[in-house]
């Protein structure tokens, strides 16, 4: 199974396509991720990214559904951690 995450990019650098990369903002954590796949994302776009590449950008307000999503799986988690 695969698993891509939502993040914000916050810091673009190169100019070379196959090169340029972003600094990006997964709930405070910052990576830096390769854009190759994504030429046309910008600064504060919502990008998905797997294996430190962005492979598609997200609008605003569908990565607040899938950071509302996570936050709901995280609870559920910790609250059938105190079951047991």
């Amino acid at each position: 199974m695969c698993l891509a995450i939502p993040g914000k990019i916050i810091q673009i650098s190169g100019d070379d396509p196959l090169i340029r990369t972003g600094h990006v903002s997964f709930g405070g954590i910052i990576k830096e991720i390769n854009l190759a796949y994504t030429p046309e994302a910008t600064l504060d776009d919502y990008v998905i990214v797997h294996v430190g590449f962005a492979i598609s950008i997200l609008d605003e307000k569908e990565a607040q559904r899938v950071f509302d999503t996570l936050n709901q799986l995280d609870s559920f988690g910790n609250s059938e951690e105190r079951l047991q």
